[in-house]
C-alpha cells in the first residue's frame, strides 16, 4: 500500500478490525518512511448485476445513485447513516444472492421500499409516492392504511 502522504511503498499495519457485519476489514497503517497514519478499507469485490431499466436500457448498478435516492427519502428523518448503510448493504447482499447478471430495475426500487419501510415510515410513504408516480391523495391514503395494517397485525 503507497503512502498517500509521501507516496512511498513502505508501509505496516497497526490495527485490523473488521467492520460493516464483518463485511470490512478497516486498517491502520503508518507510513515506514514520514510515519504518517492513515486508514484503508478492505473488502471482498464482488460484481453486481446490471440494471434493466423500464424502457429495456442496460447500466450498471450504482451504489452512489442508491444512496441519493435514499437519503433524499429520509431526509430530516431520524435514522443515521449507519443504519442507510446497513439498509443498502441488505439491498446489495439481495441482489448478488439472486445469481443473476442482470435485474429489473423494479426489483431495486422493490427492495428500497422494503428497507425504508423497516426504517421510516415517513421516508417507505414520501419514496413510494415518487417511485409509484402517485396521481392523488387515495394513493397515499392506500399506502399508509396497508402500513397501518401492517403495524397492527
Amino acid at each position: 500500500m503507497h503512502c498517500p502522504f509521501c507516496n512511498a511503498e513502505d508501509t505496516k499495519v497497526i490495527d485490523s478490525r473488521l467492520v460493516a457485519d464483518g463485511n470490512q476489514v478497516r486498517r491502520r497503517r503508518e507510513c515506514i518512511t514520514c510515519e504518517e497514519r492513515f486508514t484503508t478499507f478492505e473488502s471482498a469485490e464482488l460484481l453486481m448485476p446490471r440494471l434493466i431499466k423500464q424502457k429495456g436500457a442496460r447500466e450498471p448498478f450504482n451504489e452512489d445513485k442508491l444512496r441519493a435516492g435514499m437519503l433524499k427519502a429520509l431526509e430530516k428523518r431520524p435514522v443515521s447513516l449507519e443504519q442507510v448503510d446497513e439498509a443498502i448493504g441488505h439491498i446489495c447482499h439481495r441482489l448478488r444472492a439472486s445469481g443473476e447478471r442482470e435485474v429489473p430495475s423494479k426489483m431495486v426500487g422493490e427492495l428500497v421500499m422494503e428497507e425504508l419501510r423497516k426504517l421510516d415510515e415517513v421516508a417507505y410513504v414520501r419514496f413510494a409516492s415518487v417511485y409509484r408516480s402517485f396521481k392523488d391523495l387515495n394513493e397515499f391514503r392506500e399506502v399508509i392504511d396497508s402500513i397501518e395494517q401492517g403495524s397492527k397485525g
